[in-house]
């Protein structure tokens, strides 16, 4: 009988959906001592259907050893954040395992659930990779054209990402008048001037030329924007030149600069010198009355995981403000809050990041404005 134990859990589809399987491996916490070992072909399904999979595998081993306290490890953020209760389950084939994963968590004294990097899944990663192997009739690992539903120049190739990217072209809203003077522009609604019009209409003639964006049956991709006016201005070009449809996500919202609205650098850093100082280097200072990088950081995050869930392997655009395309960024290259004060992104910017079901991501391009010369 173990009293504490660690589950290491993780799932995967090859073609999402597609051929799937989990694996779960059960830790002693002190030694790190492997007690039980699970994996499971599951057919065809989704890789978040087989994660949860693994999860339940996990959970109900670390059940039958009598442990009372369990800490659950994987590289799903989507599973962590749902079963940690900070993220709504928005797909219902998710639901009943969710629900079945909470159960069973009911009849420990503690469970925990952490992230880790996928590096750090291996052995769980290793056994769902041979469910998939021998549910297939594969012997030994699978070669990566098997496991990665990418085309050849896909950095995938070399990461080891698994299954088909969701790819996000992000775009930066077009010039202001509150940008022509370097103005803090967060939450006031201002529209585009008539320079910030061409800029957009310069972004959306590109995106509209720009290979997979529109389906080879002349199928729009999703345009999802921020609801203040000069994103849903450039947002709108760019449907315009698609053919698409605009909507709109809270989430994709600029930072509240609260009483610095409106204020150019100089002006804020002069009323509020010491705050204004900490704010250009901690993320968690805000400025008066406003928000936190920290907090964009969470909104955005979560904004992120809800539409790859909506767009699974999808191709879509998204219309925004520089702090919410930098954060998106920062995620994709899984880098730290220093990157927001070091990364500059101009007005009607390209940039095009992919983030893979197995958590993996790739950016490929930053700060792009070869439409605009």
């Amino acid at each position: 009988m173990t009293d504490r134990v660690v589950v290491e859990a993780d799932g995967g589809s090859r073609g999402n959906p597609g051929p799937a399987g989990y694996g779960a491996v059960v830790k002693d916490a002190e030694t790190g001592a492997v007690l039980a070992e699970r994996h499971e072909y599951l057919g065809v399904a989704t890789n978040n259907v087989a994660e949860y999979s693994g999860l339940l595998a996990g959970l109900t081993a670390a059940a039958g050893l009598g442990a009372s306290t369990v800490d659950v490890r994987m590289d799903s953020k989507l599973v962590v954040e749902q079963m940690s209760g900070r993220w709504k389950i928005k797909h219902a084939a998710l639901r009943p395992l969710a629900a079945q994963a909470a159960d069973l968590a009911g009849r420990f004294d503690r469970v925990g659930y952490g992230w880790i990097p996928r590096a750090q899944n291996s052995h769980a990663d290793r056994l769902a990779n041979l469910a998939m192997d021998e549910g297939t009739g594969k012997v030994g690992p699978a070669p990566a054209p098997e496991t990665i539903a990418v085309d050849r120049s896909s950095p995938a190739r070399w990461t080891g990402a698994r299954g088909t990217p969701t790819k996000l072209f992000l775009l930066r809203h077009g010039q202001t008048g509150m940008s022509v003077d370097r103005r803090y522009s967060g939450r006031g609604d201002v529209p585009l001037t008539e320079h910030g019009r061409g800029q957009a209409a310069a972004a959306a003639k590109r995106l509209a030329g720009m290979p997979g964006l529109i389906g080879e049956d002349g199928t729009p991709p999703p345009i999802v924007s921020s609801p203040l006016t000069r994103a849903m201005q450039t947002a709108q070009a760019v449907a315009d030149a698609t053919g698409g449809r605009v909507e709109t996500h809270p989430g994709l919202i600029e930072t509240d600069f609260g009483e610095w609205e409106g204020m150019t650098f100089a002006e804020a850093a002069q009323r509020d010198p010491d705050l204004h100082r900490r704010w250009l280097g901690d993320p968690s200072s805000a400025p008066p009355g406003g928000e936190s990088f920290d907090v964009v950081y969470r909104r955005v995050e979560a904004a992120l995981h809800e539409l790859l869930e909506q767009y699974a392997g999808r191709t879509l655009v998204l219309v925004s403000h520089v702090t919410p395309i930098k954060t998106l960024l920062r995620i994709g290259l899984d880098a730290g809050p220093s990157l927001l004060f070091r990364l500059h992104l101009d007005l009607a910017s390209l940039s095009i990041a992919e983030f893979y079901p197995d958590g993996n991501a790739s950016v490929r391009l930053v700060n792009d404005l070869s439409h605009l010369s």
